[in-house]
This record gives structure tokens, sequence and C-alpha cells, in this order.
């Protein structure tokens, strides 16, 4: 009898199986007005999950180049360019659909740089071995670092100060007056709080070095927070980042 019945699970496994048809989905993020977000930023995490239960059926990071420049950048898209090509940054999914399901793709990134993290998503419909070639999320925003002070800084006072910053589109491409990403196009500026409240904003100027804005300030005795955000007017990329500094 157990025999019997292993055969009969068997065999409805295999009938089950059968109907599992492997259908591909190939995510891309790119970040607005800019290239694609790859390896170099550490990645993207890509999930597809189904819309109704939450069931995850697929997960991975999309990892590779930031693209084609000139393709990106330069060149008028047509009905039906093909933007992930060659290494690209991508994520590969090859799904077993038995039937047709309605999935959430959501990305989130770029990884390495936690405190520019953006989530995006999409929802579509998955038929069961009708790949989806390219799909490509958008995600806005911009990264930046504080690079000076380090958080915690405790220096002498009164004291003379450099506030240190890197500004860069999501997928890190260089801003830079030589390069698409000019730095006059973006608004950098420290909000600065003393004690908790807030003080005063300082504008942050482009030094020279590519992606690096930066402003001395002179302070007194105190705790300073520094909130610094970055914003293109003409996209409405925003990034922020944030430091702490003590003055005894």
């Amino acid at each position: 009898m157990k025999k019997i019945i292993g055969l009969v699970v068997a065999l409805f496994l295999g009938v089950s199986m059968a109907w599992a048809v492997p259908t591909k989905v190939v995510v891309g993020v790119k970040a607005r007005d800019a290239k694609f977000i790859g390896t170099s930023m550490g990645g993207v995490l890509v999930l597809i999950q189904d819309a109704c239960t939450g069931e995850i059926l697929a997960k991975g990071v999309a990892q590779g180049s930031t693209g084609d420049t000139k393709l990106l950048m330069k060149t008028p898209k047509e009905r039906y360019t093909k933007l992930i090509v060659g290494k690209t940054a991508k994520f590969v999914a090859n799904l077993d659909l038995k039937e047709p399901r309605k999935v959430r793709i959501v990305a989130r990134g770029p990884l390495a740089q936690p405190q520019a993290m953006q989530e995006v998503s999409v929802t579509t419909w998955l038929v069961p071995g009708k790949p989806i070639e390219e799909l490509v999320l958008e995600m806005p925003g911009l990264v930046v670092d504080v690079l000076s002070p380090s958080a915690h800084t405790m220096v002498k006072g009164p004291a003379e100060v450099e506030l240190r910053a890197s500004v860069t589109p999501m997928c890190g491409c260089p801003v830079d007056p030589r390069f698409f990403w000019k730095p006059e196009n973006y608004e950098v500026a420290a909000l600065v709080k003393k004690g908790g409240q807030y003080w005063k904003t300082v504008p942050l100027a482009f030094t020279g070095k590519t992606n690096h804005f930066a402003a001395k300030l002179q302070l007194e005795k105190g705790v300073y927070e520094f909130i610094v955000y970055a914003y293109d007017r003409l996209t409405g990329n925003t990034g922020l980042d944030r430091t702490t500094l003590i003055v005894k």
C-alpha cells in the first residue's frame, strides 16, 4: 500500500511539475537623469513577489556596469530601444509558473550607500512562458556622503571647521564640469543645528575635485549637527546625509 501511495504522489508531483513553465524576467534599475545602478554602487536588491499574497518568487542583486554612456545620455530614444545592453547591470529571474500571476517588482538601493537607499516598485502580470526581456525601473535621488567631519568629532574651540561632502547621481556617475552632471546644476547646503536648534543654512561650493563640495565654518563652543542636502531643481533629484561635531 505504501508503494502504491508513493507512486501516486510521485505521479501527481510529476504532472504538477510538467505544468510549470520557465518564464524569464530581466530587471534593471536606472538612476533618474543618469545611468544604471550597478556593482560600483553595491548593486540593487530586486524582489519579485506575488502582488496579492506577498510570496517572494525570486530575489537577487542587479549587478554589472552602469551601461552605455552614449546610448543613455546622448542618443535620442526611439520606440523599442533597448537600454540594458552588454554588461549593463541587471537581475535575471527564471520563474517556474503554472498560471498567470500578478507580481510586484521591488528595487532597493544602492546597497553600498545606506543613507541614500531608495525603493521603487511596479506591478505587472506574468504569463507562463511569456518572458519580459527588459523591465527598467527608474530610481530618483542623489547620493550625498559627508566626508568630514566624521560623526562625533571633538575639537577645541573656537575652531575653523571644513564641512566636505561627496554628491553623485544614484549610479555614482561623476559630478564634474567635464561630464554630463555639471556642479552648477546642484544646490548643496547644510542645515546646521546648534544644541538641537536650527542655527543657520550654509551653502557648499564645488571644490574642483570630482563630486566634492565644501564650506568652512567658524564655530564656538557647542554641539553641532549638520544636515547636508543636495537638490537638482531640473529633475527633483534630492539626497541627504548627516554628521555631528562637538566644539569643547
